[in-house]
């Protein structure tokens, strides 16, 4: 979105305040100052104003989704249906998926409005801890809890996944918890051990977790506790 759209809508600025903003050199998009009103932002861009960090004129939404198979994380697809559709009776408008589940994978997914609060949540660098209710195809191998302490090298990134977690339940089930939210990581880092995944099912994120109650397709609002448990 552009930028003087973006601040319109988002905080109440009129496109003319904003074009006298940017002849001054006072707005600022992730650490950079801006001399072109269109230049383009999205709901995770640090934008300033003057030194002081631009907030929604709304109050940020958050939302829990249990995410069913066959859904995008997306906010739009012309060939799938997309988890956004199943959020009935929520404005769409501004919200984004905070740490996106593949469209076979279940389970807990975070839906907010609030940019800097989902950075937190999805920067590998955070070391937020996400835990995964594995189901392999093949028996896991005795080796694979130390391979996963180790940490497994991704060529292409061409880094070493953090240290993960992982509870063997039983011959073909795991529980893991890593530590980044690569793209495809926990299918990946199966593979690297010569496994294959066959359900996957996000189970926490951080310390909010998947409530019970959901079932699938279903959704709340995250309680205070959970959106302050970022810090």
């Amino acid at each position: 979105m552009r930028l003087d759209i973006f601040l319109s809508k988002q905080a109440a600025y009129s496109r003319k305040s904003v074009l006298q903003l940017i002849s001054q050199r006072q707005i600022r998009v992730d650490g950079v100052t801006i001399d072109d009103r269109c230049h383009p932002v999205t709901n995770f861009s640090l934008i300033e104003i003057s030194g002081k960090q631009v907030t929604h004129s709304q109050p940020a939404r958050y939302f829990m989704l249990n995410k069913p198979a066959g859904y995008l994380s997306a906010t739009i697809d012309k060939q799938h249906p997309v988890a956004l559709e199943l959020l009935e009776g929520i404005e769409h408008s501004g919200l984004h998926i905070a740490g996106r589940l593949d469209r076979a994978t279940t389970g807990l997914l975070i839906i907010t409005d609030d940019g800097k609060w989902s950075r937190k949540l999805t920067e590998p660098k955070q070391k937020i801890p996400k835990t995964y209710l594995v189901e392999t195809a093949y028996a896991l191998s005795p080796d694979t809890p130390q391979r996963f302490t180790e940490g497994i090298y991704f060529g292409y990134e061409e880094m070493t996944t953090s240290p993960a977690e992982i509870e063997l339940l039983d011959e073909t089930t795991a529980r893991l918890t890593i530590y980044e939210g690569r793209y495809h990581q926990v299918k990946r880092m199966f593979a690297a051990v010569g496994n294959r995944v066959v359900n996957l099912h996000r189970e926490s994120m951080g310390e909010i977790s998947l409530d019970v109650n959901l079932k699938l397709g279903e959704f709340r609002v995250l309680t205070t506790q959970e959106i302050d448990s970022l810090g």
